[in-house]
């Protein structure tokens, strides 16, 4: 059966190359958002990523903290739970993706006091990458990043997912060893993330919104005082994303 045709008149088709030209970045630093799906791609039968302008220019709205509108979160699927999960769900999914639609976090603009906790983060564990992440139904969204450069990733990748299902931080000493994370795309790919350990961001209303998470390319573990602090900046972090709640 033929390929419809589609009409690319108003969204047109970028190579990987013209969208890193838009985007301001590097080839590779583009390749790698389009592997990880942080922006939407596909694979021509060539073997070559391809993408819609559309999505481009989404991620350049949201970079410059200028998101487009989205839909209300009653009727947004990204505010309501999936059928079937590839991911750990809480029992109060629904109502946290509720308060996470509330909160007006997902999409919003970068803010020092986040960046300045993922960098403490990465200083108090030595671990090269720390993250500040928002769970919607579909996307791990970061509102603070430090060390990686996607901004986003499915929410099926997500190692959070697996930290909000738990009240104490969730560490993986060696994920490529760990049978919940072995095949993850942020394992085998080029992240190569072997370390994490995520504290999750409790709202007022008692829903995990997210983590402060740190990363690293080995297998290691925190020592006792690391992990406190860890804590303790998770702790400042809950209470600035209160503050906005």
């Amino acid at each position: 059966m033929p390929t419809p045709r589609i009409d690319d008149s108003d969204d047109p088709v970028l190579t990987t190359a013209a969208a890193a030209r838009l985007l301001g970045v590097a080839v590779s630093t583009t390749q790698l958002w389009l592997e990880s799906g942080a922006l939407p791609s596909w694979k021509t039968p060539g073997g070559h990523r391809r993408v819609r302008l559309s999505a481009v220019t989404r991620l350049l709205a949201a970079k410059a903290g200028q998101a487009p509108p989205r839909a209300g979160p009653a009727t947004d699927p990204e505010f309501r739970p999936g059928h079937a999960p590839g991911h750990p769900v809480p029992p109060d999914e629904k109502a946290r993706l509720a308060a996470v639609a509330a909160s007006g976090l997902v999409d919003s603009a970068p803010e020092p006091v986040f960046d300045r906790l993922t960098w403490l983060a990465t200083q108090v564990t030595d671990c090269p990458m720390a993250l500040v992440t928002v769970l919607t139904s579909r996307r791990q969204w970061f509102k603070a990043r430090t060390g990686v450069d996607l901004a986003e990733t499915p929410r099926d990748w997500a190692f959070c997912s697996h930290a909000i299902v738990q009240e104490e931080p969730l560490m993986v000493e060696d994920a490529s060893r760990d049978a919940r994370f072995a095949a993850n795309p942020l394992v085998t790919g080029p992240l190569r993330v072997r370390f994490y350990a995520g504290v999750p961001l409790v709202d007022a209303g008692g829903h995990a919104l997210g983590t402060l998470c740190v990363l690293d390319r080995e297998p290691r573990r925190l020592r006792a005082r690391e992990i406190k602090a860890l804590q303790e900046l998770a702790a400042i972090a809950v209470e600035e994303l209160r503050r906005r709640t």
